[in-house]
């Protein structure tokens, strides 16, 4: 099987999106993951976003990049967060893309840092995610987009950490537009058996970002990726697998070796 590789529109090369397509195509990828900015922003590149898709610029998905989440603990923050997505679903429809990927809550709490013991109960945390997916779902399907929920590390989020968390939510909103992504820098701190864990999780996962094991590129770390590959392969994973991490050498010289490394 021949995955599809997205790289992260901020650390291409170029001043368009057709020329960092352009470079990407070279260096053996296939598409570009965008950066959801809030407060507006990404919407507003709904014309050049359009313009991009029209000249054959592959964008599949966007994340979320904001300074709260649809998990706050704060009421307006969270509200935001709910209807910020939301643009941002509608906005990468226009990109010809499927997906928006959010996490829980990113730097919010930990309950592996002081003071241990969050502010809100889990069940409510827990009713008030999937009152806000089941928002989202109904968003995302009206525009014809999904929405893949992050599972982060126990020292960026206090309640989704496994693909198991996050396959336990999705199946209580029972949403077509609501799916997990798995994220291999976050599965190898927090999953015992990675390929175990993608199997379970099977037809759930609907993207996939990448990080080694020390979060820079594949092949920079410990990462069993031969695992990971195997493992989507067994539960017929046809989607994206996207960079979403940090990069040790130049961009030009990064991207041509993880190309060889994960395509099949």
């Amino acid at each position: 099987m021949t995955f599809k590789l997205a790289a992260a529109e901020a650390t291409l090369p170029g001043d368009t999106l057709i020329e960092k397509f352009d470079f990407v195509r070279s260096v053996g990828f296939d598409g570009i993951e965008l950066s959801g900015r809030g407060d507006g922003v990404f919407a507003a590149r709904a014309a050049e976003l359009r313009a991009a898709r029209d000249a054959g610029v592959v964008m599949p998905t966007a994340v979320v990049h904001m300074d709260h989440f649809i998990g706050d603990f704060d009421r307006d923050r969270r509200r935001d967060a709910i209807e910020q997505v939301k643009l941002l679903l509608t906005t990468i429809v226009e990109a010809g893309g499927f997906g928006v990927v959010s996490p829980h809550a990113f730097g919010l709490f930990s309950r592996n840092l002081p003071p241990f013991t969050p502010p809100r109960s889990d069940a409510e945390s827990r009713a008030l995610l999937v009152a806000a997916l089941t928002e989202l779902g109904a968003h995302a399907t009206q525009v014809g987009a999904l929405l893949v929920l992050e599972p982060l590390n126990r020292y960026e989020d206090f309640m989704i950490n496994t693909l198991a968390d996050a396959v336990s939510i999705v199946e209580e909103v029972d949403s077509p537009g609501v799916a997990v992504i798995a994220d291999t820098f976050h599965m190898s701190v927090e999953e015992s058996d990675i390929g175990g864990a993608i199997r379970k999780a099977g037809a759930h996962i609907k993207h996939v970002q990448l990080g080694d094991s020390n979060r820079l590129e594949p092949g920079a770390g410990h990462y069993d990726w031969p695992d990971t590959l195997d493992a989507l392969e067994d539960i017929g994973y046809e989607g994206w697998l996207a960079m979403e991490c940090g990069i040790s050498r130049p961009i030009e010289t990064v991207l041509p070796q993880v190309a060889a490394l994960l395509k099949r």
